[in-house]
């Protein structure tokens, strides 16, 4: 376990938002040797929407607004190229869930092997200790686990440990999130404080690399013929076909729109893509009370031998529900809800804690009840 203290030497993902920046400001202010990377993820030179989007993490103002606060904060500053490991782990398999009718999270994936992947080896080949994040969750280790455990963030209405679940305990190991004990209404006092030029931007809440917000622009520009190969689905409702559809990996669990009015409010199911189905039904066809999920990652526990009772998630703004969590094997579980969960959708994450340490999580697969 490395102890973070003056004279370590910290890399800081800086994303250009007020977070990153307060997060370096206070590493600085602890006495750390701070170095400022900024991470190229996509080619937003090509982009006319990325090159406008002011809040995005990884665009041209971001870069520039990350440049300018390291040099207030008078630490150096570099902008890392990852636009092939990006474009191969994230992009790639953000692409190819939704061609498998699932709907994915990538900033799971982003988090596990690029910021806790790539950014963890350029940080050990400029030297540095450990990196740190504008995460809001918080790192400790635990002597009674003897392992790396990570905590839902004081301030709970910004608490981004959900997102966390699959990076490794060698990599905690070298993790520090140093706003983790903070308010966001106290990270902005810190950056006015310290006259940080993001002191007041506005936050950035869509996918970096899909500058507009829609997805099925994205899919149609990577896919080429997507649209035309697969317009004209059916929608189905209890076996009976009662619409067309523009192409199921347009659809998540729980839509609503693009489905057509049927008499009564009708949202999407589930989703067939070898046969390019989309099931709809009424609201009450969402509730579920078990999912099967894979690639499963023992977090703030080692891996049960049995059923563990916890409380989980399986979406960033869900509310947590109790839960019990069987182990099929390694890397594959049950989860059984207390309570019934609506829209729990293939591919997203579910995410399983005891109080507030995250325990594990994993990638949603099945439906099972």
């Amino acid at each position: 376990m490395h102890t973070f203290g003056k004279g370590t030497t910290v890399v800081v993902a800086m994303s250009g938002g007020v977070d990153s920046s307060v997060a370096a400001a206070l590493l600085v202010e602890r006495g750390c040797n701070v170095i400022g990377v900024t991470m190229k993820t996509y080619d937003f030179e090509e982009s006319e929407r990325a090159a406008a989007n002011e809040t995005s993490c990884c665009g041209l103002g971001a870069v520039h607004d990350a440049r300018m606060v390291a040099a207030s904060l008078a630490i150096p500053h570099y902008t890392v190229d990852f636009r092939k490991e990006f474009g191969e782990a994230v992009i790639g398999t953000f692409v190819q869930e939704y061609l498998s009718g699932r709907t994915p999270n990538p900033c799971v994936i982003c988090n596990r092997e690029i910021k806790w992947g790539a950014l963890l080896r350029k940080a050990e080949a400029l030297g540095a200790q450990c990196i740190a994040t504008g995460h809001y969750a918080r790192v400790r280790y635990d002597e009674d686990r003897k392992r790396h455990v990570i905590s839902r963030a004081r301030y709970i209405p910004k608490d981004q440990s959900y997102a966390l679940w699959a990076v490794t305990q060698e990599a905690l190991a070298k993790t520090v999130f140093p706003i983790g004990e903070l308010a966001k209404p106290e990270v902005r006092e810190v950056a006015s404080r310290l006259g940080l030029r993001t002191a007041n931007k506005q936050e950035s809440f869509d996918i970096c690399f899909v500058e507009d917000n829609k997805y099925d622009r994205f899919l149609k520009d990577r896919v080429p013929d997507l649209g035309a190969r697969v317009a004209g689905g059916e929608i189905v409702h209890n076996g009976l076909v009662i619409g067309r559809h523009s192409g199921y990996p347009f659809y998540t669990v729980g839509q609503r729109r693009g489905i057509g009015a049927h008499g009564v409010r009708m949202y999407v199911t589930g989703i067939r893509p070898e046969t390019n189905v989309v099931d709809v039904g009424p609201d009450r066809d969402l509730w579920k009370r078990s999912l099967i999920a894979t690639d499963v990652s023992w977090s703030g526990v080692a891996e049960s031998s049995g059923p563990l009772r916890v409380r989980a998630k399986v979406r960033y703004s869900d509310d947590m529900t109790d839960a019990t969590v069987t182990p099929i094997d390694a890397r594959k579980v049950r989860i059984d809800f207390d309570s019934p969960k609506r829209a729990i959708t293939p591919g997203q994450s579910v995410v399983f804690y005891l109080d507030d340490d995250l325990a594990g999580g994993g990638i949603i697969r099945e439906v099972v009840a």
